[in-house]
């Protein structure tokens, strides 16, 4: 059963526990997860007809960065997290367990689908923040933490920012789960190829 109060508590806690958060994975990052998640669900509620679980959706994307391995937690310490903040609303095990799951299978990297729409559509709502002028800049912040150059011509190895764009921000657009994100994407795509046209020509001083 959805509870505001729980969702208005768990907003605080995940904005105190990302304070200070530098790689692009911070609550600005979450609160816009959250915000395009209610977004993609309702259009795809009303389009399709469906009952959604808001609360399962709202708290997965609440928490879909708890713990995350790119900063050197284990799927064990995500669950450990995320039972003791949503046992300590109150939340039932069922419903706990829901998130977890969907938490565990939104990441990128993991090359998961999850098998919910409510985790569909997190999942989504997480790659249309990868993207556009957003995008962009969460790339250059994240690389900036982990100490990446911007830009190494002819690179091959992933190990510069704009390489990043090539491996999965490019690649993301074709990869959602839902109309809806697929059409907010379009737009943000076409800015990121026009960035990085941008870019080369400013680069290379062709301007």
């Amino acid at each position: 059963m959805y509870n505001e109060q729980i969702i208005e508590n768990i907003k605080n806690r995940i904005k105190n526990h990302l304070k200070g958060e530098s790689s692009g994975h911070d609550w600005p990052h979450t609160f816009r997860v959250y915000k395009n998640s209610i977004k993609i669900a309702k259009s795809e509620a009303e389009n399709q007809n469906l009952k959604l679980n808001f609360f399962i959706l709202e708290l997965s994307a609440l928490l879909h960065d708890i713990a995350d391995h790119k900063f050197g937690y284990t799927d064990t310490d995500r669950e450990v997290m995320i039972t003791d903040i949503l046992k300590g609303e109150g939340v039932p095990s069922e419903d706990i367990n829901k998130v977890i799951h969907i938490v565990n299978n939104v990441s990128f990297s993991k090359g998961n689908i999850p098998d919910t729409l409510e985790g569909k559509i997190v999942q989504d709502a997480d790659r249309i923040d990868a993207i556009g002028a957003i995008g962009i800049a969460r790339t250059f912040a994240y690389g900036g933490t982990k100490g990446r150059e911007m830009y190494i011509p002819e690179n091959s190895d992933g190990s510069d920012s704009i390489y990043h764009f090539y491996e999965k921000l490019l690649l993301l657009k074709d990869k959602l789960n839902t109309k809806t994100a697929y059409n907010m994407a379009l737009e943000r795509n076409r800015f990121m190829e026009k960035f990085l046209e941008e870019f080369y020509k400013e680069w290379n001083c062709e301007e």
